[in-house]
C-alpha cells in the first residue's frame, strides 16, 4: 500500500445552500416533501427562491460538509466536485479551501451554474429542500483524481451522487481506484427518497464494495424496507465491515459485526437547524477513525459534532471545532 496523503478524499455535488424560515403551510401550499430532497430544474429553483422568506447563502453539499468538518478538526481532507466559473462557483471554492480542504476541480465553463440547494427550515428544525444540480451533472470520470484518491485512507461518496448518470460513473472509477489501493470506501445513504430512487443497487454497494455506510434511522430501514430499527440493524451488521446509524435525539448505533456500541446523544439547549447534522456527524466519526480512534469514541466525536452544527442555523461549523472537540473529550 502506498503512503497516504490525505485521510478522507469526499466526492459529492459542490453546491450553495440558501436556507430561510418557512412555516409548514408554506411547504404544504406549494407542494414540498417536508424533511425531503427534491431534485428540481432552473426554472422550479428560480420560482421557489422567488417564493421564499429572507435567508443566508452558505457553501454545502453534503461530502463538501463532511470534508471541510474533517479538515477544521485538523485531518487532512480533499474534495471532487463540480463548480461553474460564475459567482457562486467562487464562493464555493473560496470556502472550502479556506477551511484548509484541497480542492483542485476544473470548474465548468458551459455555462451551465452553480449548483444550489434551497432549504427552508421549519419551526421544528426540520429542513426541506430543493435541489437545483447545476454544474454538477458535469461531473465526470474524467475528473476523478487517481493519485489524490488512491493517496486517502478513506474514499467517502455521497448517496446522491447516484442521481446524475455521469457522476454515477465518477463514483463507481473512484471506488474502484480506492479498492485497487487498499482503501476503504465510505458511502452515505443521504436521504430516504434517494433511497427508494436506487435501492437495488445501494444495496449491491453496501454487500459488495463498502466498508463504512452511514445512514439515519428512516434512511436504514427504507434500504431493507423494513419498519423497525432493529430488524434493520440485523440487516445491515453483516452487509459492510462498519454501519454508523444515527438516531436524531437518541444517538447513533455503530455495529461491526458482533461489536455493538450505543452512544447518548450530546445535550444541547434548543435544536436550531437540522441541516448538516448527518454531515457533521461523518465528518466526527471518519476523523476519530482515520486517527485511529476507537469505535465507540468515533460515534462519539460524530454525535459532538452533529450537537455543535444543529445549534445554529447552516450545516458549516460557526464555532472552533478543534476547541469544541477538545472541551468536550476532557
Amino acid at each position: 500500500m502506498s503512503d497516504t496523503k490525505f485521510d478522507v478524499v469526499g466526492i459529492g455535488n459542490a453546491i450553495v445552500d440558501v436556507l430561510a424560515h418557512a412555516e409548514d403551510a408554506f411547504l404544504e401550499e406549494h407542494g414540498l416533501a417536508k424533511g425531503a430532497m427534491t431534485i428540481i430544474d432552473a426554472e422550479t429553483a428560480e420560482k421557489i427562491y422567488g417564493l421564499m422568506g429572507s435567508g443566508v447563502e452558505v457553501s454545502g453539499g453534503s461530502a463538501a460538509n463532511t470534508i471541510a468538518g474533517i479538515a477544521s478538526l485538523g485531518g487532512a481532507g480533499a474534495f471532487i466536485g463540480k463548480v461553474c466559473k460564475d459567482q457562486l462557483g467562487d464562493v464555493f471554492t473560496h470556502d472550502i479551501r479556506a477551511v484548509g480542504v484541497s480542492f483542485e476541480t476544473k470548474a465548468d465553463e458551459n455555462g451551465v451554474p452553480t449548483a444550489r440547494c434551497l432549504i427552508c427550515v421549519t419551526p421544528d428544525a426540520e429542513r426541506t429542500m430543493q435541489t437545483f444540480l447545476g454544474a454538477c451533472v458535469d461531473l465526470g470520470p474524467e475528473d476523478v483524481d487517481d493519485q489524490v484518491v488512491g493517496a486517502s485512507k478513506v474514499l467517502y461518496l455521497e448517496g446522491y451522487l447516484w442521481d446524475p448518470p455521469r457522476a454515477k460513473e465518477a463514483f463507481i472509477k473512484a471506488a474502484k481506484i480506492a479498492a485497487e489501493a487498499g482503501r476503504q470506501v465510505a458511502l452515505s445513504l443521504s436521504d430516504p427518497f434517494c433511497v427508494d430512487r436506487h435501492r437495488e443497487e445501494f444495496l449491491d454497494l453496501v454487500n459488495n464494495h463498502v466498508n463504512i455506510l452511514f445512514a439515519n434511522e428512516d434512511e436504514i430501514k427504507s434500504l431493507y424496507q423494513v419498519d423497525d430499527f432493529d430488524a434493520a440493524l440485523q440487516y445491515v451488521r453483516g452487509h459492510c465491515d462498519i454501519a454508523a446509524l444515527t438516531r436524531s435525539s437518541q444517538g447513533s448505533v455503530v455495529v461491526a459485526g458482533e461489536e455493538v456500541h450505543v452512544i447518548d446523544a450530546e445535550k444541547i439547549d434548543k435544536v436550531v437547524d437540522t441541516t448538516g447534522a448527518g454531515d457533521s456527524y461523518a465528518a466526527g466519526f471518519l476523523y476519530g477513525l482515520t486517527q485511529g480512534r476507537e469505535l465507540a469514541t468515533c460515534g462519539h466525536i460524530g454525535g459532538i459534532l452533529a450537537a455543535e452544527i444543529i445549534s445554529h442555523y447552516g450545516a458549516r461549523a460557526e464555532n472552533d471545532l478543534k476547541a469544541v472537540l477538545a472541551e468536550k473529550l476532557k
